[in-house]
């Protein structure tokens, strides 16, 4: 409700938004979908670097959604559903679709599966965060968008840089499958949510953030495979060291159990 004092207006801070603003972030997902319906169709037509391509700019869809959501207050539960359907069909149909038409599909059944395991585990991945009670900062699993990532960088890296296209190439065939089985597995990854950008930061953060975007800027084909590589290697780490760390002191608990008979 907008109160009117004179020449001045005040405006009701309970007054919901105007409906208009909730299309704001669903178009952005809806951005997002058609990348990756091109995605798919340049990756069926053989334009793998366009597809690719497609997939890793969806992401910044995907984040400015929630994030506009968020900001203008109009996160609603028709929102997260079209979120989750067009985050099924960019980052997991589409990466699935470019890598058997990029170097599976000379494996036949065998890459039609692990190709399909990709999407199932993906959908199992999107299903599980819906359903989540708690609110977590960090990941349950590696999250779909960065495992759709993980294999449009690799194409790029190999078309690129290597400046060839595989033929049975079993590494990729393995890392398909392994980036399915980590997104419903059951390690941690870290998510910008955890980053409060209203806190201080130290200055070299800024320096690294700086010197991020100038290395995707000379370098991008590269840059976006080293930095997708690190936050997956980096997650499973960090994940060892944490079980490492139980382990040991569950260990010292038992050790101490054992010494008070």
């Amino acid at each position: 409700m907008i109160k009117i004092r004179g020449t001045r207006k005040y405006r009701d801070p309970d007054r919901k938004p105007a409906k208009g603003v909730y299309i704001l972030p669903n178009a952005l997902t809806l951005c997002g979908l058609f990348l990756g319906f091109y995605a798919i169709l340049s990756a069926i037509n053989g334009k793998f670097i366009h597809a690719a391509w497609a997939i890793i700019i969806a992401n910044i869809f995907d984040g400015l959604d929630g994030l506009v959501a968020r900001l203008t207050k109009t996160t609603t539960k028709f929102g997260i559903e079209l979120d989750s359907l067009s985050d099924l069909v960019t980052f997991g149909v589409a990466p699935a679709i470019l890598m058997y038409k990029f170097a599976l599909y000379d494996f036949g059944r065998i890459g039609f599966a692990v190709c399909f395991l990709f999407v199932a585990c993906g959908a199992l991945r999107l299903a599980r965060f819906n359903v989540q009670t708690s609110i977590l900062k960090s990941f349950k699993g590696l999250p779909i968008p960065g495992a759709a990532t993980m294999v449009s960088a690799l194409i790029i890296f190999y078309i690129d840089v290597l400046n060839f296209q595989p033929e049975r190439n079993f590494f990729l065939l393995s890392a398909t499958a392994f980036l399915a089985l980590l997104m419903v597995s059951t390690l941690k990854f870290h998510g910008l949510k955890e980053i409060d950008f209203r806190e201080k930061k130290p200055g070299w953060i800024l320096l690294i953030f700086i010197f991020i975007l100038f290395f995707i800027f000379i370098l991008p084909n590269i840059a976006i495979f080293t930095l997708v590589s690190l936050y997956v290697l980096w997650g499973i780490i960090e994940n060892i060291i944490i079980l490492i760390r139980q382990q040991r002191k569950k260990s010292e608990v038992q050790d101490e159990e054992n010494k008070n008979i």
